[in-house]
């Protein structure tokens, strides 16, 4: 009880954190700006985002989540903490501001299909092509994932035609979910296919260059439990329901071919990470933040900025 009472004064504080240093921070250029209008916008953005960034660096009570003395204390916190923070949207100025907290590790990162040692590689593909083929998508999708992340090849022997379609792509690894949809939209022309509309991806992949990434069981969507063991909805929602208890591997209940295939990846219960994302509005302006946030550095990373 005492737990979960200091992990839910964490996740308040937080709030409040962000909710009056991004007030001050728009006062401020409300009084100060007399620049054009999309200027003052930009300003705004950036105040937004420094704000949004040094509260998660400062707060001391965030700092509880990592410091906490066992890893069950740590999980319990991180969980409370995510469930009150998950959507939080406000307005100050003119300016609304939509800002979504989430684990950074709830989902599968199609980067880790590469830099392993064959054999991973070759399970991980196997379980990914079943899955596609299972839910009606031509296992040539695998062919783009994989040259999307394996980089360049000199002999410049690829396994799709994705390079030859667009011989300018980045190829080192996916990038975001803007470039996963580039991925996506030339599969489809090439193919002429409407295959991949049959997968929910937002749940099924999360993005970012950190090769060797975990999947946090206790945070893993239906379509995750549903690609890495085999299973059918039904199975995927009893792992789901259960979410935010596990704490071992003996916990899950797995049967003994559900455990042979959660084996081929790496899994984890407890991942300080946080894929934090700002949304900021104003008339018909629109600017999208998103960064990975390590709760135990103090540090953000993988920085997307995109104004619409």
């Amino acid at each position: 009880m005492q737990r979960n009472a200091i992990a839910l004064m964490i996740t308040l504080m937080f709030i409040i954190s962000i909710t009056v240093a991004i007030g001050v921070g728009l006062k401020q250029i409300k009084d100060a700006s007399n620049s054009i209008e999309d200027e003052i916008f930009m300003i705004e953005s950036s105040v937004i985002f420094d704000d949004v960034l040094r509260v998660l660096q400062t707060n001391k009570d965030l700092d509880l989540i990592t410091k906490a003395e066992t890893v069950e204390d740590k999980r319990d916190a991180l969980a409370i903490f995510l469930a009150g923070s998950a959507f939080i949207p406000f307005e100050s100025s003119g300016v609304k501001v939509i800002l979504e907290i989430k684990s950074a590790r709830d989902r599968f990162n199609p980067n880790t299909l590469v830099d392993l040692n064959q054999t991973q590689i070759d399970a991980r593909v196997e379980i990914l092509g079943n899955y596609f083929v299972n839910n009606g998508i031509e296992s040539d999708f695998l062919g783009f994932l994989l040259d999307a992340t394996s980089g360049i090849k000199d002999d410049g022997n690829y396994r799709s035609e994705l390079f030859i379609r667009e011989p300018t792509l980045f190829r080192d690894y996916i990038s975001s979910d803007k470039h996963f949809s580039k991925i996506k939209a030339l599969y489809r022309d090439i193919y002429h296919t409407s295959s991949l509309e049959k997968v929910d991806f937002d749940k099924l992949f999360y993005f970012t260059p950190q090769r060797d990434s975990a999947v946090d069981l206790n945070y893993a969507p239906l379509e995750v439990w549903k690609m890495m063991l085999g299973v059918e909805s039904e199975r995927a929602q009893q792992l789901v329901d259960a979410e935010g208890s596990y704490g071992s591997l003996e916990d899950l209940l797995l049967s003994d071919e559900e455990k042979l295939a959660l084996a081929k990846f790496k899994t984890s219960f407890y991942e300080p990470y946080i894929d934090v994302r700002v949304e900021i509005l104003k008339a018909n302006k629109n600017v999208k933040i998103q960064l990975e946030y390590d709760l135990t550095k103090k540090k953000g990373s993988h920085f997307i900025y995109e104004l619409q």
